[in-house]
Formats: C-alpha cells, structure tokens, sequence
C-alpha cells in the first residue's frame, strides 16, 4: 500500500474518533470540529445542482438586507458626521444579513468556501467537482445580489430611506484601490470568513453563533475588507447610477475579490486546519 494510502486510512481512523460530545459544557476538539465540517461539506456536494443553484440565489438576496441598511445609514447621519466617521457606523448594520445567510443555511460562497474545500483535502471529493460547485453557488450569489441591487436601487429613494448618491458613494468607496490592495484585502476577508465557519461550527448554541457572526463581519465592515458577494451588491448598484463606476471596474473588481476571498478561505483556513490535524495524526 503506498504512503498516501496509509496515511490517508490513518487520517480517517482519527477522524472516526472524533466523535461530538453530547456534553454542552465541553468545548468541542479540533478533530470533532474538522470532521463535522467535512460531513456538511460533503452533504452540500451530494445535493442537486438545482438546489444548490436555488440556495445560493437566496444567500444573494437575504445578504442585500446588509446593503439596505448600509445605505440607511450612510444617508441618515450623512451630513451629521465626518464621511470617514460614517463608513465605520456601517459596521453596525454590516452583519445583518450574513446573520439572516448563515443562521437560515443559505449557501453563501465564502462562508462556505473552505467548508467545501476540506472534503477536496480529504480525498472525499475531486478538485473539479470543488470549481463545479463554486461556480454554481457565485453563480447563484451574484444573481440574487444582482437582483437586491435592482429593487433596492428603486424602492429605497421611493421610500425615501436613502438617495441615489448614498448607493453611489457606497459602491465608488469598495473600488477606490488599486487592484493589489483589493486582493489582498479580499484575502483577509476570505479567511475571516473562513474561521467564522470554523468557529460556527465548533458553538453549541444560536446565540453564540450569532454573537461569532456579528463579531467577524463587524470587523469587515469596520475596516473595509473586500467581501465579494456583499462587495457585487454595491458596485453592481453603484454601476446603475454612477459615471464612475463603469462595467470594467465592476467587473476587475469583482474577479479580483473573488480570486481573494478563495485564497483566504482554503489557504488560511482550510489548508492550515486540515494540515495542523494531519501533523498531530501518528503514520505507521
């Protein structure tokens, strides 16, 4: 039997003893939370490419809820305090609709990223399959958020909750770098949502499920990190109504947040995961 082989078989013993206890005091282990992750990794790979499709198109939707009220609140305390001051306040509402995304089990593509990634490093699933379904699930994200876009772009002036320039000064702030500085920041957010699957995984209740979920994107809003699904609801509504986001630009960023939120998660999050349980495994 081949090297591979055997240390492959002892992987999956000691991820077979990686049982989850039905103590709720204990914190969960490294092995129990790897081998939960795997197991739902591959679940979502066994469904139907219609319901992964139509899952993904609702993670697209419900996460538009976060740029409803990011462009409430860009357009309320606009003028009431400094811009900077303004695109930090965000971070407050930021959460919403990853909290609506993952607790009702939409399939988000990069909180689902490095999920889908352990199954490839397990062997369980092949590298093709893994572009497959990334592709269906950004394909599903980016018309559900594309269509967010477009009804929020219209009811949101006609309820008068925000303006035409709100949605525009939202979408230039997310392209205002140059293309290094996006990937990398697409990086750190692929990886930060990369650990929120992680330690989402690893709580025991809905509050603090909750309480990780806000945390995490809290930060990204904060600082600004390029999250591509939430990121194409804003420059995609800033194209409709900006001269200076053209399709180009659009486009060039999407790719390149896309590229890096990818790079965060499986390099960051699932690579190191899955290796660090791998070099603590004993190979005959």
């Amino acid at each position: 039997m081949e090297k591979d082989e055997i240390e492959q078989e002892e992987v999956d013993k000691e991820l077979e003893k990686s049982d989850s206890s039905n103590d709720d005091t204990k914190t969960k282990s490294h092995g129990e939370i790897l081998k939960e992750q795997i197991i739902e990794g591959c679940e979502t790979y066994d469904r139907s490419k219609s319901s992964i499709l139509l899952s993904s198109f609702t993670a697209g939707l419900e996460i538009g809820f976060s740029f409803l009220m990011i462009c409430s609140v860009f357009f309320y305390f606009e003028g009431k305090v400094a811009e900077e001051t303004l695109f930090k306040l965000i971070a407050l509402v930021y959460p919403i609709g990853f909290i609506m995304v993952v607790l009702g089990q939409s399939i988000l593509f990069t909180e689902q990223t490095s999920l889908l990634t352990l199954p490839v490093l397990n062997k369980k699933r092949s590298i093709l399959s893994l572009f497959g379904i990334w592709g269906i699930v950004i394909l599903g994200n980016l018309i559900g958020g594309m269509l967010m876009a477009l009804t929020l772009s219209w009811v949101g002036p006609k309820l008068g909750i925000f303006d035409i320039n709100s949605i525009a000064k939202v979408g230039e702030h997310f392209v205002d770098y140059d293309i290094t500085t996006i990937l990398v920041s697409a990086i750190l957010a692929g990886w930060l949502m990369g650990l929120l699957s992680w330690l989402v995984t690893s709580s025991k209740e809905t509050t603090g499920e909750i309480f990780i979920i806000y945390i995490i994107t809290a930060v990204m809003g904060f600082t600004g990190l390029h999250h591509s699904i939430i990121g194409h609801i804003e420059i995609f509504a800033g194209m409709l109504v900006s001269p200076e986001i053209d399709f180009i630009i659009y486009l060039k960023t999407l790719i390149t947040a896309l590229v890096g939120n990818a790079l965060g998660a499986t390099i960051f999050v699932a690579l190191l995961k899955y290796r660090a349980f791998i070099f603590n495994v004993k190979i005959p």
